[in-house]
């Protein structure tokens, strides 16, 4: 249509000269049309103050790792924008929403991302907080305009649909009522206005996508059929994800002979994709600080413990104080050890975050469920720093007060599961003294177990830990190879 416009301009220009008109002013007229014309086609399509874009995505779900479940799940929903005229004759509605949940970092942006590419759509995108810096008073106009940006981004693309993608939905998408305040509750009536509107028939057709790590607050009416049909679960990745996208973040990264993925795939137990990107990111830059042309695996071990702890503090404990620590932390490795056999990946001394020391171990596997004996060797692990510290000083120190926190979680799920010798519970019925007197109980024995398998090294302890003291950190081969010595020495009923 402007194309038309301008040829038609440009021959009555012409002709009017031919016939002798000045035609200066025309032009400067003309000019003047056309930039209005143009400022007022961007207002329309992207309004003033309005942060949410149309991007070109170079994402494709080859590019996310870990993640397998979840996108064969989003993948089999979104095939209904592939292969409409198939679906149409089996008698399928199609889906207009699909909501991501899970905890930060597990690539659900990415996975929206990946959604367009896979299904050729223009890709706009809002978050949930810019809702709310934005839209407050006009939050309705510009729900309104939001949808009307992805249909004329999909048109303008030469594409048949469009994907809407919502961050932080739970922004706006929290349940109506009691303390939520009027403006969400408006923006979040317009959101659901403009779903229902949605036909599936027509061209460019809109699929909303919207992310959240607090599925649990959003309004019942969001989440029922025919507005958000599909909830996929974009979960932390498992040993075998871990390991798929740690070979995705190394690929285009120099590694030494020595590095081990699957190694570090099971040191990262818990890890994020985010998590994972910023481990290799770390590693490749302590690379860097060594003047290295290739990533060791000392490095990715450094890595992890800058992920998990943070940066190294300037803290400078006395040798007193240090000596404590390393007996605290040998203390941890030795019960870890003896609970379950190369558990330990590293023990370190120096100050990280708002720890002096720790002991970072390998799980043996995934776990999704724990049995009481699992539960009890978790906290002979947790009481083992503090009951050495009390073997070789005869006294604790302040340093145990996390660990006794993680403890007391423990027997206090072994309790609510029914692990306890008080049986099958329910906690609404459990009065708060029987609750703390069973969770005594429950420390108190593992408490004499844990001194019953830290006694016999006592002798060795504290000469191991001035040499730790000395060396800063040990690495956890190093570590068995001292206890197995100490173990050889002792009764063969004890090493039993």
């Amino acid at each position: 249509m402007k194309e038309w416009m301008i040829g038609a301009g440009v021959a009555v220009v012409l002709f009017l000269a031919v016939l002798g008109v000045q035609v200066l002013p025309l032009l400067v007229l003309a000019g003047l049309a056309y930039f209005v014309y143009t400022l007022m086609e961007r207002r329309q399509v992207a309004p003033t103050g309005s942060r949410e874009v149309a991007v070109r995505h170079a994402v494709n779900f080859d590019h996310i790792g870990g993640q397998d479940h979840a996108k064969r799940e989003l993948m089999e929903s979104l095939d209904f924008l592939r292969y409409r005229e198939k679906i149409k004759k089996l008698g399928i509605r199609p889906i207009k929403g699909i909501l991501l949940t899970g905890p930060p970092g597990t690539g659900k942006t990415m996975m929206a991302k990946a959604a367009a590419t896979y299904t050729d759509s223009a890709f706009v995108s809002a978050s949930g907080s810019e809702f709310v810096e934005m839209y407050v008073g006009v939050g309705a106009q510009r729900v309104r305009e939001l949808f009307r940006k992805a249909r004329a981004s999909a048109k303008k693309e030469g594409k048949d649909s469009a994907i809407v993608f919502i961050d932080e939905i739970d922004v706006v998408g929290g349940k109506r009522g009691g303390h939520s305040h009027q403006e969400y509750d408006q923006t979040l009536n317009q959101l659901l206005t403009e779903m229902d509107g949605m036909q599936t028939t027509q061209s460019p057709m809109v699929l909303v996508m919207a992310a959240t790590n607090r599925a649990d607050i959003l309004d019942s009416a969001l989440l029922r059929p025919g507005r958000f049909d599909r909830q996929i679960k974009v979960d932390l990745p498992d040993r075998e994800g871990r390991l798929h996208i740690l070979r995705i973040q190394t690929q285009d990264k120099p590694l030494a002979s020595d590095v081990d993925l699957e190694h570090i795939a099971r040191e990262s137990y818990g890890f994020s994709g985010a998590q994972l990107e910023s481990l290799c990111n770390e590693a490749a830059i302590i690379a860097l600080r060594c003047n290295a042309a290739v990533i060791e695996q000392s490095y990715f071990r450094d890595a992890v413990d800058k992920v998990l702890m943070g940066e190294k503090t300037g803290r400078h404990p006395t040798h007193d104080e240090l000596l404590r620590v390393s007996v605290h932390e040998l203390g941890h490795a030795i019960a870890s050890e003896m609970m379950r056999a190369d558990s330990v990946s590293h023990i370190t001394i120096a100050p990280r975050g708002n720890a002096l020391g720790f002991v970072r171990q390998i799980p043996e596997a995934d776990a999704y469920l724990y049995t009481k004996e699992q539960l009890d060797q978790q906290i002979v692990v947790a009481l083992g720093g503090a009951v050495a510290e009390e073997l070789i000083f005869q006294n604790r120190s302040t340093g145990a007060q996390n660990d006794f926190l993680q403890a007391s979680r423990l027997a206090r799920t072994e309790v609510m599961c029914g692990l306890s010798r008080i049986g099958i519970v329910a906690e609404e019925h459990l009065p708060d003294a029987i609750l703390d007197e069973e969770v005594r109980h429950i420390l108190g024995d593992v408490e004499s177990r844990t001194r019953d398998v830290l006694t016999p090294f006592a002798a060795g302890l504290r000469e191991y830990a001035m040499w730790i003291v000395e060396e800063e950190s040990v690495d956890g081969s190093e570590f068995r190879q001292w206890l197995a010595q100490t173990k050889a020495q002792l009764p063969v009923l004890i090493a039993n």
